[in-house]
């Protein structure tokens, strides 16, 4: 089987949302420093092109939850594969994630996540797919709603690779 990439969101589109997502935070963070958590690998691209558009104070730490095979579907299991670096308690926190889906995963992060005593805790995103929803999750920041298709580029990947294609891709199987 042997896949070809449609593009959905080119370059261009996707930097000027992220610009605009940068002014948003900035003017709602004014006065104050903005710790972002990386959910990697995926939201590591959206995460460093964010916080380079960000005026305000940031800092950046990372986590890697899995839920995901090398399928093309969530397996529903969440796993803490590398932790905090940093406390975040007292802080105002800005979760960063490449795409929210089902939901589960995120759900399950931002619970933890707020049981650790940050000052405010939100969530941003690059892509949104609010038709593949299971559980509800708040998104205080979205680039894009796309529709219920297999996305890769921009840092989302297929069984590792196309994380580095410049724009927003479907993935369609031959």
């Amino acid at each position: 089987m042997s896949e070809h990439i449609r593009v959905l969101l080119p370059e261009e589109e996707v930097d000027a949302r992220i610009q605009e997502i940068g002014e948003q935070i900035s003017r709602e963070y004014e006065g104050k420093q903005v710790h972002m958590i990386c959910v990697l690998k995926g939201g590591s691209f959206f995460m460093c092109e964010l916080a380079k558009r960000i005026t305000v104070p940031v800092s950046l730490d990372f986590m890697a939850v899995s839920s995901y095979g090398s399928g093309t579907t969530s397996g529903g299991v969440v796993k803490i594969v590398k932790d905090l670096d940093e406390t975040i308690r007292e802080k105002d926190v800005l979760v960063v994630e490449d795409i929210v889906d089902s939901g589960r995963t995120l759900s399950y992060l931002l619970e933890m996540l707020q049981a650790r005593g940050p000052k405010s805790l939100r969530l941003c995103t690059l892509l949104d797919k609010p038709d593949r929803r299971v559980v509800d999750v708040k998104v205080d920041y979205t680039g894009f709603h796309i529709p219920d298709e297999f996305v890769v580029g921009y840092g989302l990947d297929y069984d590792q690779r196309y994380r580095n294609l410049p724009y927003i891709g479907v993935i369609e199987f031959k």
